[in-house]
């Protein structure tokens, strides 16, 4: 192992000073790495750490360059984190043997994190559109400033294919274009949508036969309220302020007619077995009539007995003043 090392270090002397690479764009990683220098224990150490470190840029460098030398925000931080915790886990540790081994470890510890993170940055993240066209923003590894990416189409045309809708009449249909990987287009695109009303497939439409409907930012609209005549081929477009297209989707809208309403019997109450001139308002008076009769000759009983009543009392009451009065008479009678 130490003849690996006096290798490694012996390859110095055929290498470039100081070239960046994507992990060297980190501020806080080229910070650890001077601390790193500085913590040998002597000013010969430090000179050959400073060796070290130098080398292991270059090889950063080739590792970014075999990966197309460039890097986003997101995947830097994870590298930098994984990278800073193995160099806070390795300053705590104490060492014995050879330093400039140790110091050789650890910066390709650094290299390995940054391989790791830049295979699945380009295979899964870089290039994300499986159709249309990509202007992205990334770090360019060697001068450590963002510039402009483009991943084209696969297939050469911004075209993505159709997704096929199907609603009933009256209800709704909702046309939503989004891919993830939209949010990493530059500028501010917008998505347009057009329509060419008739059945969908039935014919080669041009570009003409296309209306506009709505310019908007966001990636979905709803139609409400569906006619049969709105049915059609719906297109989206998501284009940026000039007018580059970087994604295009068609939906052809079939809308079903609802199925014939059969209504409801009204349910009817049988008619009465009653003549032809017969009438509601008649039956009632019919009926009525007795009720009426009734009512008034009870009142005219109760009248009457009322009244005999209250005269028997009268007659009762006066009965009784006479003979108070003709007791007076007699006992006055006696005293004279």
């Amino acid at each position: 192992m130490e003849g690996q090392g006096l290798l490694w270090l012996a390859s110095l002397l055929c290498c470039v000073h100081a070239a960046k690479a994507c992990l060297q764009c980190d501020h806080k990683i080229r910070i650890l790495l001077e601390d790193f220098v500085l913590s040998a224990p002597t000013v010969h150490d430090q000179i050959e750490m400073t060796k070290i470190r130098d080398h292991a840029y270059v090889r950063y460098r080739e590792t970014s360059q075999e990966r197309k030398g460039v890097i986003d925000s997101t995947t830097l931080y994870r590298a930098r984190t994984e990278y800073q915790s193995e160099l806070d886990r390795f300053l705590k540790t104490e060492h014995t043997g050879s330093a400039t081994f140790k110091a050789i470890q650890i910066l390709e510890k650094g290299r390995m994190i940054l391989e790791k993170h830049l295979d699945t940055f380009i295979r899964d993240e870089l290039c994300p559109n499986k159709c249309g066209l990509l202007k992205r923003r990334v770090m360019d590894c060697f001068s450590c400033h963002y510039k402009i990416y483009i991943c084209p189409s696969p297939s050469g045309q911004p075209d993505c294919g159709e997704l096929p809708v199907q609603a009933e009449e009256g209800g709704q249909a909702v046309l939503d274009c989004f891919l993830p990987w939209h949010h990493l287009l530059l500028g501010a695109p917008e998505y347009h949508y057009s329509s060419a009303r008739g059945m969908p497939g039935t014919e080669k439409l041009k570009e003409s036969d296309f209306e506009a409907l709505v310019v908007t930012d966001e990636s979905s609209v709803v139609l409400n309220q569906l006619h049969a005549d709105e049915q059609g081929t719906y297109r989206c477009s998501l284009q940026s302020q000039d007018g580059t297209v970087f994604y295009r989707v068609t939906f052809p809208l079939a809308v079903a007619l609802l199925p014939d309403q059969t209504p409801r019997p009204v349910n009817v109450l049988p008619s009465l077995p009653l003549g032809d001139n017969y009438s509601l308002s008649q039956s009632t008076a019919s009926l009525l009539l007795p009720v009426v009769a009734m009512v008034t000759a009870l009142s005219l009983v109760a009248i009457v007995g009322l009244t005999v009543v209250l005269r028997m009392m009268m007659m009762s009451q006066r009965r009784a003043e006479e003979k108070e009065d003709e007791g007076k008479k007699h006992t006055k009678h006696c005293v004279m």
